[in-house]
Parts: C-alpha cells; structure tokens; sequence
C-alpha cells in the first residue's frame, strides 16, 4: 500500500492593497505590498526586497469621500512622479514571486498561496488588475480573518491589538517593528504576519 503524501504550502504571499473605494465593483488600486514567507513565516528574501508600491492615479480620476479624508497621503503619492503604472506594479509582483518563490509552477498544486486580513477583497481586485501576478498563485487563500473569528466565538479571546507596537514587535518573525502605521499596504501585512504567529501560539498551543 502507496503511503500518503502530505505536500506542504509552497510558499505564503502575503499582500496587501489600498483601493479608491470600499466599493469593489467601481474600486481600483491605490497601493500594493507583498512580502513573500515560507509556512514558518520567515521571509524567503531580504527585507530589503519587500514591495511597497503606488499606483499611479490616471487624470481626473477620482476617490471615494473616505479615502480622500483618511488616506490623503497615499493619494497624493499616487498623483506624484514616484507613482508606478498598473502594469509596471503587476510585472514587479509576478517578478518577486519568480525570484522568490519559484513561479510560475506549471502545476496548480505547486504555487504559493495568498495570504492576509480579510484578503478575498484584495483577491476581487488583483484578479481584475494584476493578471500577471495572479497567475502565479494557487486558488486557496489564507485570511487570517478566519482565526481571528475562530480565536474570539471558540477562545473567548480579545482581538489581536494591531495599534500595540510591542505586541506586534514580539509576534512578527525577526521583529524589527517599532511603529504603527494602520492603512499601509506594507504595515498591515507585516500585522497580519504577526496576527498569524500570535494565534499560532495561542490558538493550537492547547
């Protein structure tokens, strides 16, 4: 008898994006970020190598009441020289998970896995924009989400602190957090990676 093969994640890549409205049927990219780990949740590149890019908002395109009011910074990011084209953003993602995760894999089974809070939403968009970069990634998703409902209605727990910069601090891989940057593409990643670890501690150590 053939002994079962149990084949682990490829690799984890972590991302995040920050859209022109919380409406995702008329939503485009304001920001992406993507940090790429393996199923312990270390990096498998420098840190150095992490994207952090602004979508180059197009002439007279607009953004919802919201962003505007709380992400004015990013928005003015996005109409400054610094700003990158859609495609440009979809060639930079595809390109990190070829160096950094081995993509493309021919075989679904074989590539990496998207991960994050709540990242369905940042899949709707990524599928729409970033063809590329959606190609190389397996259909299942990690969202964090789950345990951190699985952690509140099973554990009782409270919600992981996202604003505490020491917890933060102790649970991402490495550390190397000392701020807090709420509705950053690349900040709420390295939460989510830290959320993860928090409730890998908590959630199975019992």
């Amino acid at each position: 008898m053939s002994e079962n093969v149990v084949k682990k994640t490829s690799a984890y890549v972590w991302f995040d994006a920050e859209f022109t409205s919380l409406n995702l049927e008329s939503a485009r990219l304001l920001q992406v970020a993507a940090i790429v780990t393996d199923t312990e949740l270390n990096r498998l590149h420098p840190e150095s190598a992490d994207l952090n890019l602004c979508i180059k908002l197009p002439d007279g395109e607009s953004v919802s009441e919201w962003v505007e009011e709380n992400l004015p910074g990013l928005v003015k990011q996005c109409r400054s020289a610094e700003a990158v084209t859609l495609e440009e953003a979809d060639r930079q993602l595809a390109s990190m998970l070829d160096q950094y995760a081995g993509t493309p894999y021919e075989a679904i089974s074989g590539r990496p896995v998207l991960a994050g809070n709540s990242v369905h939403n940042d899949w709707v968009l990524m599928r729409r924009f970033l063809p590329e970069f959606g190609s190389r990634l397996h259909y299942r998703l990690l969202d964090v989400s789950t345990l951190k409902i699985q952690w509140t209605d099973i554990r009782g727990g409270a919600a992981f602190d996202k604003d505490s910069v020491a917890l933060l601090d102790q649970y991402f891989p490495a550390g190397g957090i000392n701020t807090a940057n709420a509705h950053d593409a690349l900040f709420d990643i390295k939460a989510s990676i830290a959320e993860l670890a928090y409730y890998r501690a908590n959630l199975f150590a019992h």
